[in-house]
C-alpha cells in the first residue's frame, strides 16, 4: 500500500509538471497572438497610418472572457496558508495513554500496544499520503479548468485572426 501510494504521488507530481508545461505553452500562444494581432492591424492600415478596412477588430483583450483567463495575473499565487494541523485519532489515543486498556499490565499487553502503535503509524502515513493526493488532485483540477479556459480563448482569438487575415488577403 505504501509503495502504491508513493508511486501515485510521484505520478501526480509528473502530471502536475506536464500541466505546467501545457499552461506555459498556452501563455506563449497568447503572447504570440498579441504580436500577430498587432501585425494584422499594421497590415490593415493605408500607408501605415490609419485603418482603411471596414472590418475593425474588437479588442479581445478587453473582453470579459480574456480578463477572466489572463486579466488578474494571479496564477500560482497562494491565497491562504494551510490551517493548523488537526490532531487525528491516533495521536489522541497516544496522548491519552495508549491504544488498549491495560488489565494485567504484562508483556503481552506491551507487545499489543507496540503492534497497535506500529499499525497506527502505518495508517497515519497512508492517511497523510491520501490527503496529499487529494490536495494535489484538487489543485490540478483547478489548473485544468484554467487551461481549458485559456485554450477556449486562444482558439477564439486564432479564429478571429484567421478571418481578419483572409479579409486582408482578399483586398
Amino acid at each position: 500500500s505504501k509503495d502504491a501510494g508513493i508511486r501515485t504521488l510521484v505520478m501526480l507530481d509528473e502530471q502536475g509538471e506536464q500541466l505546467e508545461r501545457i499552461e506555459e505553452g498556452l501563455d506563449q500562444i497568447n503572447q504570440d497572438m498579441r504580436e500577430a494581432e498587432k501585425n494584422l492591424t499594421d497590415l490593415g492600415k493605408c500607408c501605415g497610418l490609419c485603418s482603411c478596412d471596414k472590418y475593425v477588430l474588437k479588442n479581445l483583450e478587453a473582453s470579459d472572457a480574456y480578463k477572466k483567463v489572463w486579466g488578474n495575473n494571479q496564477d500560482g499565487v497562494v491565497s491562504s496558508q494551510p490551517s493548523s494541523r488537526i490532531v487525528d485519532e491516533r495521536e489522541k489515543m497516544t496522548m491519552s495513554g495508549g491504544y488498549i486498556r491495560r488489565v494485567t499490565n504484562d508483556a503481552r499487553e506491551d507487545e499489543m500496544e507496540e503492534n497497535l502503535a506500529h499499525v497506527g503509524s502505518i495508517l497515519g502515513n497512508l492517511r497523510s499520503m491520501a490527503l496529499d493526493m487529494g490536495n494535489e488532485i484538487d489543485t490540478q483540477n483547478v489548473q485544468i479548468e484554467r487551461i481549458q479556459s485559456k485554450a477556449i480563448v486562444n482558439v477564439s482569438r486564432i479564429s478571429e485572426a484567421n478571418q481578419r487575415a483572409n479579409k486582408l488577403i482578399a483586398r
